[in-house]
């Protein structure tokens, strides 16, 4: 008979809990953390939406976004009478739009859902964006130290000092300005066909992309200066791992998680300052739908017309919150001091 055999019953049980209490991993522990929170939940259930509804604008929207039907300006559902009950003297009424139309007969609801993706575009791909520089330049700042690090994040306060809005307005009114005649074939000329062809959303990417990694940097360059002092780096050099190896195989899957939770909380701004851009005439171009354009746009006739600014805001905030939502959500799963709460 073994020696196994021979333990005790509650020596073998011991182990066995043991295992189970430590086999739910990172990844499992943060997922369940996650989807117990209600908050966050309900961001990741808006946003999902969101996207979907951008993907299948075609079959969402019953219009195109840039249709006109100019004898149908400014008409509203009767259903709208009831919200804002002054519009009864003077508007017009059609069940055709369901949010109403503009002052040029365009659907609202068909535009507003196209506009989410202008949103979400800078949402997902500005971020990325600035959390790739961001991690480029924090990790290597923070992995090769010395003078090097020292310049880099001088660089990065003097990034830091110039405010991040004008600085995106005077990148935006350079990129506007300077490639307004390119000549065909030069690397202008493809810039700004892209450009067109994206619906100006090419220089806005770029514009809030190079302004989004600061934080990430500073954060990336911590978390380094902290994980390459640890015993698995010192093993991987003594074994004769190069730096490149080590930085992709054992600094940055330890400190990923961090940046991608400062990330996502940043992107309601990034949200935000794409509707300001578009807001100032310095973001997407017409017709394509912007909801910062389409609050400009409503503005102008507020009083008289309340929903064609009210929808388009509530749908911009909205999203906001739901990312909102979702960031302290992705916070708290991942934070390492919540595991087993």
């Amino acid at each position: 008979m073994s020696i196994q055999s021979q333990a005790p019953a509650s020596t073998r049980i011991i182990p066995a809990l043991s295992q189970a209490a430590i086999s739910e991993s990172l990844a499992r522990g943060a997922a369940r953390r996650l989807f117990h929170n209600r908050a966050a939940v309900l961001g990741l259930a808006i946003v999902c939406i969101l996207i979907l509804m951008a993907l299948f604008a075609p079959f969402v929207a019953p219009y195109d976004y840039s249709q006109q039907v100019l004898v149908d300006n400014n008409k509203v559902p009767p259903w709208m009478l009831t919200v804002f009950p002054g519009m009864r003297d003077y508007a017009r009424l059609s069940t055709d739009y369901p949010l109403g139309a503009d002052y040029v007969g365009r659907d609202l609801f068909s535009r507003i859902v196209y506009g989410a993706r202008v949103s979400l575009t800078v949402a997902f791909i500005a971020s990325s964006l600035g959390l790739m520089i961001g991690i480029a330049f924090g990790s290597l700042s923070g992995y090769v130290g010395g003078r090097l690090d020292n310049f880099m994040m001088r660089f990065v306060d003097v990034m830091y000092c110039f405010p991040d809005v004008l600085f995106v307005i005077l990148l935006m009114a350079f990129f506007r300005g300077s490639l307004s005649e390119p000549q065909p074939g030069s690397v202008r000329y493809a810039a700004s066909t892209l450009d067109a062809a994206l619906g100006g959303m090419l220089f806005v990417l770029v514009g809030i992309g190079l302004t989004a990694w600061h934080g990430v940097a500073r954060l990336a360059r911590g978390q380094v200066l902290s994980v390459r002092q640890m015993e698995y780096v010192e093993a991987a050099r003594a074994i004769g791992s190069k730096d490149r190896r080590i930085i992709l195989h054992h600094v940055l899957p330890n400190i990923l998680g961090p940046l991608i939770v400062v990330e996502s909380m940043a992107i309601p701004q990034f949200v935000a300052l794409e509707a300001l851009l578009s807001f100032i005439g310095l973001g997407v171009t017409p017709p394509t739908p912007s909801w910062g354009r389409m609050i400009a746009e409503g503005a102008e006739v507020l009083r008289t017309y309340p929903n064609q600014a009210l929808f388009p805001a509530l749908a911009l905030a909205i999203t906001m919150f739901a990312f909102n939502f979702l960031g302290d959500g992705l916070r708290d799963a991942l934070d390492p001091r919540m595991r087993g709460a």
